[in-house]
């Protein structure tokens, strides 16, 4: 049984290359939802929860966020501490992955920027970007047209891409590298990993996958994903058990070992290190908000 399917949003840009959108709180703009465009994200007022992929955290005026495509999100704020009507919450801008290929295409040294597109697919957060920086370039998108406006918006774009606090926020969407590289040969591992997270695999294992040592693989699988094997492994089960936890009714304790824990206790201990919360909390958090924020609050 589904529970909290995001609704999906068609952004209609036949007559210009990105979308402008600000609104306040509440409006039904604000749902869960996905779209397959990039999502420049901008809070200018309240505070509550984000909800990207299967990250649940906090938002505050200032908070910065990009998201990539078909990436489910939601921003809910707290009713209890903001019990009145916003004007403008949120300032955003919409742009397709069709764009930034043409982009890079047309001119190379846009490929400086690929590391943050694959980081988008999981959901960036820019942890203390300058706020008023921020609102001042969307503003100027908001109030520029034509070549001006793609050149406002690709100048953001350069000072997001500088910014050197970037964290990525869901694991089940995590970008997976191509080619014939070591970090593909990483990728190729982290891909098995996303579709048979379910079963035993050990760091021999992934090592022999790609050839490495187990030494070497170990080395160059931190680099590449900035977890260690064991580590990666079990966020992308605690990742999938939250998509779950999303969608189904299934009890806790069957998610633990459909996702490759062997006990329920591991499984809670892994959870709450990861989300700070238990997955039981998880689940009516995102049920209380998520499930709330697409019927009335909308």
């Amino acid at each position: 049984m589904s529970i909290i399917q995001p609704e999906f949003e068609y952004v209609d840009r036949g007559t210009e290359s990105i979308r402008y959108l600000e609104h306040g709180w509440p409006t039904e703009l604000c749902r869960w939802h996905s779209h397959k465009e990039y999502e420049l994200h901008l809070i200018t007022a309240t505070r509550g929860k984000v909800f990207i992929g299967d990250y649940i955290g906090d938002f505050e005026p200032g908070s910065l966020f990009l998201t990539g495509p078909n990436l489910p999100h939601n921003w809910v704020t707290d009713e209890h501490t903001h019990p009145e009507p916003v004007e403008i919450r949120d300032m955003l801008v919409q742009f397709s992955e069709d764009s930034i290929a043409n982009l890079t295409n047309a001119f190379a040294e846009f490929k400086e920027m690929a590391q943050m597109w694959e980081l988008a697919t999981s959901g960036i957060e820019f942890m203390g970007f300058d706020a008023t920086f921020a609102r001042g370039h969307l503003e100027r998108i908001r109030n520029t047209r034509g070549a001006e406006r793609i050149s406002s918006f690709i100048h953001f774009l350069m000072r997001i891409n500088e910014h050197a606090e970037k964290c990525a926020l869901s694991v089940a969407w995590t970008a997976k590298p191509e080619g014939n590289s070591k970090q593909a040969r990483i990728g190729a591992v982290v891909d098995h990993i996303s579709q048979n997270y379910a079963e035993d695999i050990t760091l021999n294992q992934a090592a022999s996958m790609v050839a490495m040592s187990p030494l070497t693989f170990s080395r160059n699988f931190k680099k590449a994903t900035g977890h260690n094997f064991i580590e990666f492994v079990n966020r992308v089960r605690v990742g999938q058990a939250c998509s779950l936890l999303y969608a189904t009714d299934d009890p806790v304790s069957s998610i633990c070992y459909d996702v490759g824990f062997h006990n329920l206790a591991n499984f809670n201990r892994h959870f709450l290190k990861m989300k700070e919360m238990t997955p039981t909390e998880f689940r009516e958090l995102a049920r209380s908000e998520l499930v709330t924020s697409k019927g009335a609050k909308r």
